[in-house]
């Protein structure tokens, strides 16, 4: 029997948990696979870490590992690098910048791209944090700022330079928010000697009624607290209503901020608006209950490229997905009868949900327990350190979270000598 053309486009968590489940099988099965794994980038990326990137906490190489690596225990597993441009759901062909691939089974997972609600514009004065060079791109904005300061004798471009704008009330805004705060009070606050870094002013933009809105009310609050025993000034029901160079513009205020960073929203990567599916308002790809596509039941969409009631767009939800799409396929295989009509229907088990708000300060939601402080922290740590991959970058980052945490002396805090360099440290 000849085995099922397999192919994943995309190496981040539910793309690379539907092809290790996979890989399992067909190793202890005995049988021949054929399976292709694309990503334009080769290495799987941890992004849930990418804002300590950004704020001189870890390097890149302790958040990304190969994928080769990963997936070396699995020879039925080929990877290209390589950038997907298109799918013809009819032709069962996936287009590639380097040739055109055809497949049995697809499993869409290209999770998603920062989303500035139709103001394109802004993209070009608001870094988003989607991808390792974004956050490399954050770092070096955020120290060249403190050392542009050091060095003018302008006090209002001074006072510029020390005000950083972080737009969006989610975990991620939340969580760079903190960090800042604590690189600029805690890490810097004795490498200068003409300005005060402590003075440095952060703020954090949320066009809602509060902080964290997927969080119970009460973690929100105390977010919010939180944040403002670290120095930050929250702006609440403030909806973004323009952004320039070095300016955004609120409802009550214009704030002058040399640093501005969007945290405000997400989008489905662009294939999604070319495929024939419906779609939900966001753009996100409304799939059967299976996670398969409305009349092409052979392809399936997971992570932050679909819809699904009650599911959140986290990486748990996208690993648990990955898994049940790979474990259909090979139902599927081992049957030998193709496409069975009895698919099981994707079950989300709640894993809750974690945000950091500085130095050993977290709130938390787990299942229906809801609870903050060092307590919270420390699960964090411990949930992220889980799902990191290797062993390498578990030990490497628990190092370094353990030297920042004692010393409050973080290293990652090199500067390229030009922007044109895209490759972080």
């Amino acid at each position: 029997m000849i085995a099922p053309r397999i192919v994943i486009c995309g190496a981040g968590f539910g793309g690379l948990s539907a092809a290790k489940t996979l890989g399992k099988w067909f190793s202890r099965s005995g049988r021949s696979g054929n399976l292709l794994l694309i990503d334009k980038e080769n290495y799987h990326l941890f992004q849930p870490l990418l804002y300590q990137v950004a704020t001189a906490g870890l390097s890149g190489p302790d958040i990304a590992v190969p994928i080769r690596s990963i997936l070396r225990r699995f020879p039925q597993i080929n990877v290209r690098m390589d950038e997907i441009q298109g799918v013809d759901l009819e032709k069962q062909a996936v287009f590639l910048a380097g040739g055109t691939v055809q497949y049995d089974y697809l499993i869409l997972a290209l999770g998603a791209v920062t989303s500035y609600f139709g103001h394109s514009s802004w993209s070009e004065y608001a870094v988003g944090l989607k991808t390792l060079y974004d956050a490399h791109r954050i770092r070096s904005q955020l120290l060249r700022a403190f050392e542009e300061a050091e060095n003018t004798e302008n006090f209002q471009d001074q006072e510029e330079l020390l005000t950083v704008v972080v737009v969006g009330g989610g975990p991620t805004g939340v969580e760079l928010a903190g960090a800042i705060a604590e690189l600029a009070r805690r890490v810097l606050r004795l490498d200068f000697r003409r300005i005060d870094p402590t003075k440095a002013r952060i703020l954090l933009i949320e066009a809602g009624p509060r902080l964290l809105g997927e969080f119970p009310e009460r973690l929100g609050r105390i977010a919010e607290e939180k944040l403002r025993s670290l120095g930050v000034e929250v702006r609440l029901s403030a909806p973004v209503q323009d952004l320039c160079r070095r300016s955004v513009v609120l409802p009550k205020e214009t704030i002058r901020a040399a640093t501005i960073i969007w945290a405000a929203g997400i989008r489905p990567h662009p294939l999604a608006a070319t495929l024939p599916v419906p779609k939900d308002r966001s753009g996100r790809l409304l799939v059967l209950p299976d996670l398969s596509l409305p009349d092409y039941r052979n392809v399936f969409a997971i992570g932050d490229l679909v819809s699904v009631a009650c599911v959140p767009g986290t990486a748990p939800a996208a690993m648990q997905m990955g898994r049940h799409v790979a474990n259909l396929i090979i139902q599927e295989i081992v049957s030998g009868q193709g496409r069975l009509d009895n698919r099981a229907p994707f079950r989300y088990k709640d894993k809750g949900m974690l945000a950091t708000i500085g130095r050993a300060a977290a709130v938390a939601r787990m299942r229906r327990v809801a609870f903050n402080g060092p307590i919270a922290w420390f699960a964090w740590l411990f949930i992220h350190l889980f799902y990191l991959i290797g062993f390498r970058n578990k030990v490497s980052v628990l190092l370094q979270w353990i030297w920042a945490y004692l010393t409050y002396r973080p290293g990652a805090r090199i500067l390229l000598r030009t922007e044109e360099h895209k490759t972080p440290l």
